[in-house]
């Protein structure tokens, strides 16, 4: 049984156990019990903040995966995509080259209104057992067959995303309608840049799985915004892709064979250091630069093809 106490200083909206002796409720009217009463409601809504915290911290990291490279990555992909274009396609893409430019990163913005956005930014293919992972099916019936629709949804839908996105470009194109063409190369471009994420295509996205959270901003963002201006990119001339979906895999799983490499390049670049200041930053650009501008340009030469 419950009551609902109230003293002279008003309302405490506190349940408590009833009591029945008169020694109890006098006690209970005292001003001592009443003050220890409001510092112990005190301390456990204090505790229950902090949970809370806790709580929506957990979250915000769960929800930043897939998001390693930064917006003016994605922009670069999209500005050198237009350069691998030939002459016959090169015209419209080259007129709307500032469009494609600033809706690269339309997709992240995409995920404040549809929150199945997110999975379509990455792929855990080490979920899927060993590389090359040849357990996992390459197409999608046949994924959801063998391992359901709901672990497959978990673990990201990048490359068939890729896929269902190249075929809405190639009907628009082919229907003429021009504004739904930009719109579906900006968002194209941005998918693809994140299959050459090595980030994107591991469960250990950033780090967290290795004590080494922040990972993908300090490799997708802030190293690529350190050091861009000593990126020279030389994509190579785009190609026709029969199999977009079966494409996308292969760039994913090829990104995939840098990942320890980054996760060991960032536990060694903090070696002897406080903070990730400019000398880790100096030495992680020394170990994996190299691969970033790999990555993108590889994906500057898919995005156009």
């Amino acid at each position: 049984m419950f009551i609902e106490l109230t003293t002279e200083g008003g309302n405490w909206a506190k349940i408590l156990p009833a009591f029945t002796g008169a020694g109890e409720l006098a006690m209970m009217r005292s001003p001592a019990f009443a003050r220890a009463l409001r510092l112990k409601t005190a301390a456990s809504s204090v505790r229950a903040c902090l949970r809370l915290g806790l709580a929506l911290f957990v979250w915000l990291v769960a929800c930043r995966s897939g998001l390693a490279w930064g917006p003016a990555a994605h922009r670069l992909v999209n500005n050198w995509a237009v350069q691998t274009l030939p002459y016959e396609i090169r015209g419209f893409f080259e007129a709307n080259r500032q469009f494609l430019i600033d809706h690269a990163n339309d997709p992240v913005s995409w995920m404040e209104k549809d929150r199945y956005e997110r999975k379509r930014h990455y792929i855990y293919l080490d979920k899927y057992g060993m590389f090359p992972y040849l357990d996992l099916p390459h197409s999608f019936q046949r994924a959801v067959e063998r391992y359901g629709s709901g672990r497959i949804n978990r673990n990201g839908l990048l490359p068939w995303h890729v896929g269902e996105y190249s075929l809405r470009l190639t009907n628009a194109l082919k229907a003429r309608n021009w504004e739904e063409a930009k719109l579906y190369a900006a968002a194209l471009g941005h998918y693809v840049a994140d299959a050459h994420d090595p980030l994107h295509t591991t469960a250990n996205y950033d780090g967290q799985l290795t004590r080494q959270t922040g990972l993908e901003t300090r490799f997708g963002s802030s190293l690529f915004d350190r050091y861009q201006a000593f990126f020279f990119l030389r994509p190579d001339a785009a190609a026709k892709i029969d199999d977009p979906t079966e494409y996308a895999f292969q760039a994913a799983l090829e990104a995939h064979t840098w990942v320890e490499h980054i996760i060991l390049a960032d536990r060694r670049a903090l070696e002897g250091l406080p903070d990730f200041n400019d000398d880790y930053f100096d030495r992680f650009y020394s170990m994996v630069g190299s691969t970033t501008v790999r990555e993108i340009s590889a994906a500057a030469h898919d995005a156009g093809s």
